[in-house]
């Protein structure tokens, strides 16, 4: 694989990205291990994590997958040299207390979770950064709207930006970026560092996929003209897009019990487990099979291939699911196909956002 710049920082990465938040609760830490040896074996040379991670989220697997990656790479003496690292601040608590006290984000909090991460990753610096969800109230994980009334900022994001720059003096962090932000939040970013002096954003990681392209709602735009790259998480829309759920849905008793919606009630009740998901997910599928493909194919060839996405974040359960999401890498999807996804968009829009 070609490597791609991200932002205008000098981190040059793979196109596809291993997600690990399945790492220590789906998957335990030898398999988890062996998923990431495989993927190095295949070229990746980017992992994604997050201090807030396994995921669904609970005080007894908090931090578990930077700790499982943590020890691997101890185990491996100069793999970590080969790659580059990112991992991820939480945002304001969202029911998580264990995270942190409060409610906001503030600097000191910032910099506390980053020496917590530096020290299960096991490793002296953290290569991206990022903030996983804005501090302040935005339209994000299935909220629709954005709403004045809610908003409890608590910490600039000024302040934000100048205790990710500390960071960055001091060795810890090479560069930053952003998590489920939205276009005023990426400028604003970007224009606090110009102004101050301070480290830009090069990247931001939201939800993009057939069922999900609201990125294309003006935030691919922004990123395109300010040199922010886009990191596409969700490309399978939990696992909607691969068709294990076509037939049996997400609560029937043939549902596959090893897929997350199946499996966890917290995030049925989220954007991925609404009916309309489900059944714009089934119409995706049914047109790749038409066009003689597997929906996994089409739906990571889709983000793999737009214009906006950097690298695509994959998240595997298994050695098979790493192999057949790396295999769909270099699938051209024909014009006449890219019509008919757009069409079933008109119909539909977004119906996991």
């Amino acid at each position: 694989m070609k490597k791609v710049q991200l932002g205008t920082s000098d981190l040059h990465v793979t196109p596809v990205c291993l997600g690990t938040m399945t790492f220590g609760e789906q998957v335990g830490e030898a398999a988890s291990q062996a998923i990431l040896e495989r993927s190095l074996e295949l070229g990746i040379n980017f992992l994604d994590t997050a201090e807030m991670y396994a995921v669904p989220a609970r005080q007894d697997t908090y931090g578990a997958t930077e700790t499982i990656i943590g020890n691997w790479l101890a185990r491996h003496p100069g793999v970590r040299q080969q790659l580059v690292l990112a991992t991820k601040v939480a945002g304001p608590p969202r029911a998580m207390p264990w995270i942190r006290e409060g409610k906001g984000m503030t600097a000191s909090d910032i910099i506390a979770a980053c020496e917590g991460s530096l020290k299960r990753l096991q490793t002296d610096v953290i290569d991206l950064y990022q903030i996983h969800w804005p501090e302040r109230h935005v339209p994000a994980f299935g909220v629709l709207h954005y709403d004045p009334a809610q908003e409890r900022t608590l910490t600039t994001l000024h302040e934000q930006l100048q205790a990710l720059g500390q960071l960055v003096r001091q060795g810890k962090v090479r560069h930053i970026g952003l998590s489920n932000e939205s276009p005023y939040g990426v400028h604003e970013f970007v224009r606090l560092a110009e102004q101050h002096g301070l480290p830009r954003v090069a990247t931001v990681q939201n939800p993009y996929c057939l069922i999900n392209r609201t990125v294309e709602n003006g935030l691919d735009e922004t990123m395109h003209r300010l040199g922010v790259s886009l990191l596409a998480y969700s490309p399978l829309g939990f696992g909607l897009l691969t068709g294990k759920y076509d037939l049996s849905g997400i609560e029937g008793a043939a549902a596959p019990q090893d897929g997350r919606i199946a499996r966890y009630e917290s995030v049925r009740k989220q954007r991925w487990g609404r009916p309309e998901a489900l059944t714009a997910a089934r119409r995706y599928n049914q047109l790749a099979r038409d066009h003689g493909l597997t929906p996994t194919q089409m739906a990571l060839a889709f983000c793999y291939t737009k214009w906006q996405v950097a690298s695509t974040i994959i998240g595997v359960t298994s050695l098979a699911q790493l192999d057949e999401d790396l295999a769909a890498f270099g699938t051209v999807l024909p014009a006449d196909l890219l019509a008919e996804i757009n069409t079933i968009r008109w119909d539909i829009r977004d119906p996991a956002l």
